[in-house]
């Protein structure tokens, strides 16, 4: 079987992704959602010509030398003085409050000199100074977050500005992991002299809850048809939209995973990339459930997480995949095989900028490396190997 190439897999998979649906969440909890529908603002902020500092209003005009001001009110935020500022007249303000009309500038309390009821300043007026115009951060019918972003804490603040109490994001999808192997047990079990400590689905699910409306371990299957058919049939009793298996995707005798999803109606798309880690990789569909199979190996199943499923995921949601980073090598690569190698790196930061550090560690079950790295070179299938201060491509491990 010809082994299919990493971009061809990704369209394959992308192709079957469904259009993101919206759903209405309250401003409290959308952190983290992404935007569907932007926020437009509804009306003017601020809502009128605002003081930006404690001090007091007048004509700029009237601020001449031996001049003295006539105090005739107060303003302050939530309290605007009434009526309207004339020739020789101040109000006292604060910071947020109405400038009243007539005025149009504002002098800090620290350059003014009260007495009685009148004021005196220090310094020359400077029109407008001091003075946030109606409409001077955002104005009625501006777009405000567009549509496709990430809701962190500044978009959802001034969404809360705008007055939006509820805001319009891309449903999630549910997720259904489960792990095979005769020779997994939990972590914190005790570890007989045959056994591995299982790892995948620990991994996995922080990596894809952030897109995720939830992430359900089914926990481990034993390589036997019927337990396997078993725990595969109540993985998809619970309807979810995607389901990753791990383990049992390659050609050995245990390697049966392929053969009960066939059977239980799932119409694979593919198998086997031409990449490593990861080579062992299925793909296909039962209904409108995205099904995965991730090689057993924990590396490799982190990887081609990263590669294929990350990205259907940020589609699912409507969010674009970023560019792959770009950065010079902090040491030599070697000579790669036929395949595209997804090399383990670190990011090391120089007194010139950002480099990479290559990984030499290659095995794809070595898990202490790939957590010690921080990016993944994408290295070409026949690459001779670049030399340190070389332009490679990267990609980056822990994002959204």
């Amino acid at each position: 079987m010809n082994l299919l190439p990493v971009e061809d897999a990704i369209t394959a998979i992308l192709k079957r992704v469904p259009e993101p649906i919206a759903e209405t969440v309250e401003l409290a909890v959308a952190a983290g959602r992404v935007l569907l529908q932007p926020v437009i603002a509804t009306h003017d902020q601020p809502p009128f010509n605002a003081s930006a500092m404690d001090g007091y209003a007048m004509r700029a005009a009237d601020v001449v030398d031996g001049h003295t001001l006539k105090l005739i009110g107060t303003s302050q935020a939530g309290a605007g003085f009434p009526g309207s500022v004339g020739e020789g007249e101040a109000v006292r303000i604060f910071t947020g409050a109405p400038v009243p009309a007539g005025a149009d500038t504002v002098i800090m309390q620290e350059e003014a000199v009260a007495d009685g009821g009148f004021v005196s300043f220090t310094v020359p007026a400077r029109l407008g100074h001091s003075v946030r115009p109606l409409g001077n951060d955002f104005a009625k019918g501006q777009v405000l977050v567009e549509a496709g972003v990430r809701l962190a804490p500044m978009q959802l603040a001034v969404a809360a500005a705008a007055n939006a109490a509820t805001l319009q994001v891309a449903k999630r999808p549910c997720v259904s992991l489960l792990a095979t192997g005769d020779e997994l047990v939990l972590p914190g079990s005790v570890v007989g002299t045959d056994q591995i400590v299982a790892s995948n689905s620990s991994g996995l699910r922080p990596l894809l809850i952030p897109y995720a409306e939830t992430v359900i371990d089914h926990g481990i299957a034993r390589d036997t048809r019927d337990e396997l058919r078993s725990k595969l049939d109540e993985v998809f009793a619970s309807q979810p939209d995607i389901v990753i298996t791990t383990g049992g995707a390659s050609v050995g005798d245990h390697d049966i995973v392929r053969d009960i999803l066939l059977e239980l109606g799932v119409t694979l798309d593919f198998w086997k990339i031409n990449m490593r880690p990861g080579k062992p990789l299925m793909f296909g569909t039962r209904g409108k459930t995205l099904v995965f199979g991730l090689p057993g190996n924990p590396v490799s199943a982190m990887v081609t997480a990263l590669v294929f499923i990350r990205p259907a995921l940020r589609q699912w949601l409507g969010y674009p995949e970023p560019m792959l980073w770009r950065l010079p090598l902090a040491a030599p690569t070697p000579p790669n095989s036929a395949r595209r190698h997804f090399m383990r790196a670190q990011l090391v930061h120089t007194p010139t900028g950002p480099e990479l550090l290559p990984i030499p560690q290659t095995d794809s079950g070595h898990t202490s490396s790939l957590a010690r790295a921080d990016m993944l070179i994408v290295q070409p299938g026949g690459d001779p190997g670049q030399q340190a201060g070389a332009i490679v491509e990267a990609l980056p491990l822990d994002y959204f």
